[in-house]
């Protein structure tokens, strides 16, 4: 006789299965800042990934805010952000957006700048600065067609957030199609990374205070991942423009359930999608142990960046089988990394490193991994999933330049080249006056030295170095 199925067990069963599900859907990220303004709109805008951009009439402190839209569709339909690129506000004297901010601490700004031309304005010629926060986040800034999303990470410890729009004199102006201010999860920047140097590994602290721009945000192994299919709404393109190709790689995927851990890092460090493809040294052809997979990278030179990779052992059999070392610039970087152990030997679960470099006077930065002398029974030798390039602040607390903060609000006031007029007239007003100073003190003491003067005793000796003794 066939068993039938207690009705109550169905019933049960379901509630089970909801109650998964609401627990799931309580565990995605909502953060408590999301402001999300098209800039220059007067009505929301909605995105594919639902998420709605809200008029910016409430946030905008400007003189003389001017609303500008296309004349004709911008040519990046395709693009995420299309919509919100048909419109823009345009700035010809300094002006700031402000943002509440309820949770302070490291929140995400991307900052939206497509150079769509009108009868009245050619947004590809404005020339201006973007800073916040203490920082300059943009300096002589020109917008290109090619990258219009700016994206940064960056500490919020007031009330208040304010990104200031600056032309860079008075004869241009600044525009800005869109802005996203979003708390980020706390696990999304570590304070501590690993500085690799020419010929030693050091700790890099203090990573969590300064301010970051996302340069590379990589796919390995992988197709592109868009807003929509990342819970902080992020974009990872593949990496074969940046990948060194050879007979050693070979791209791998996953579809099983990647194992997110409690201590481990969460959906928001990188996605599924992230996660489920890579690239691995084939162990067949790698039998050299020069043999290594690279990605070049063009950067600025004159920065520290933070490099970040991810892990996720998805072509393993066994755990403790996959053993390799990790290259910056050509520097160890990590020797025999074992994913087994840094997952407390659970596999498909996420991993990641964090590594700080200079890159000195180079413009590109290389990110290598290669066998291990460790040989384990894996049918790989090297593994890579994602990877994430940011620049750091320089010591003037700028990621576009040498100029301070400071002086790109006070320049505002009547140009760059002004500043520089001022600060020139300035140091030399101070030195002419210290001059004076000085000879007014050598006057005085000349003078007393005539009231007072009297030949030395005889018994007086002069000891070495003119004291006297």
């Amino acid at each position: 006789m066939a068993n039938r199925r207690n009705p109550r067990h169905l019933h049960l069963n379901i509630i089970f299965q909801l109650l998964a599900l609401l627990s799931h859907s309580s565990a995605l990220f909502s953060p408590p800042d999301n402001h999300l303004i098209s800039c220059g709109s007067l009505t929301p805008t909605t995105l594919d990934d639902h998420r709605i951009f809200l008029p910016d009439a409430s946030c905008l402190i400007s003189d003389n805010p001017i609303s500008i839209s296309a004349d004709a569709n911008p040519p990046l339909q395709s693009h995420t952000y299309a919509s919100l690129y048909k419109s823009a506000r345009v700035f010809t004297s300094p002006s700031s957006y402000e943002f509440h901010i309820s949770n302070k601490g490291t929140h995400i700004v991307r900052l939206h700048f497509y150079p769509f031309s009108t009868h009245s304005h050619d947004l590809a010629s404005a020339h201006f600065h973007v800073v916040a926060s203490g920082f300059v986040l943009l300096s002589n800034f020109t917008a290109s067609s090619d990258s219009p999303m700016k994206e940064f990470i960056l500490k919020a410890d007031a009330e208040k957030l304010v990104i200031f729009f600056v032309p860079v004199d008075s004869s241009s102006f600044a525009f800005v199609n869109a802005i996203e201010v979003i708390s980020a999860p706390a696990d999304l920047v570590e304070d501590r990374a690993r500085l690799v140097q020419a010929d030693q590994v050091l700790s890099f602290d203090g990573l969590s205070k300064l301010a970051m721009e996302i340069m590379f945000r990589i796919n390995v192994g992988g197709p592109k991942v868009t807003p929509f299919n990342d819970t902080l709404w992020r974009t990872w393109a593949p990496d074969t423009e940046f990948f060194y190709s050879n007979s050693i790689a070979k791209n791998v995927s996953f579809s099983g359930r990647i194992v997110y851990q409690r201590y481990g890092p969460s959906r928001e460090v990188a996605p599924d999608s992230g996660y489920n493809t890579a690239r691995i040294i084939d162990v067949v052809n790698s039998s050299e142990l020069s043999s290594r997979m690279t990605w070049k990278f063009p950067v600025d030179h004159g920065y520290k960046y933070l490099i970040r990779l991810h892990f996720c052992d998805i072509a393993s059999l066994a755990l403790n089988e996959l053993y390799f070392n990790v290259f910056i610039n050509g520097h160890l970087a990590y020797e025999n990394f074992d994913i087994s152990s840094a997952t407390v030997q659970v596999l498909a679960s996420p991993y990641y490193v964090d590594f700080v470099a200079d890159v000195g006077i180079s413009d590109f930065l290389f990110v290598s991994i290669g066998p291990s002398r460790f040989v384990g029974h894996s049918r790989v030798d090297g593994l890579l999933n994602g990877l994430e390039i940011m620049k750091l602040n320089n010591t003037v607390g700028s990621l576009d330049g040498v100029l301070p903060f400071a002086l790109v609000l006070h320049s505002s006031r009547g140009g760059f080249s002004t500043v520089i007029r001022s600060l020139i007239c300035w140091s030399a007003f101070v030195m002419l006056s210290a001059v004076g100073f000085m000879l007014i003190l050598r006057r005085r003491a000349e003078s007393r030295n005539r009231i007072a003067w009297s030949p030395l005793p005889m018994d007086v000796k002069i000891a070495k170095g003119g004291q006297f003794a």
